[in-house]
């Protein structure tokens, strides 16, 4: 995902998007584990997407506490 994409989201919207992630990527890691998946790339990308996210995410949650 771009992150003209993430920031146009709400946090209401990353939130459950970062917990969509969070919830791939410990399935992509288990079928790592168990010899399904091969490409290592895409649990790679996933994490990348997720840190874009929060860090969107945190700059929101800082711009609305002033």
């Amino acid at each position: 995902m771009k992150i003209v994409d993430i920031r146009k989201l709400s946090t209401k919207d990353l939130t459950t998007e970062s917990t969509k992630l969070r919830e791939e990527i410990a399935e992509l890691k288990r079928r790592l584990h168990m010899g399904e998946i091969e490409n290592v790339r895409v649990i790679r990308h996933k994490r990348k997407d997720l840190a874009r996210m929060l860090t969107v995410l945190s700059e929101q949650l800082i711009k609305e506490a002033k």
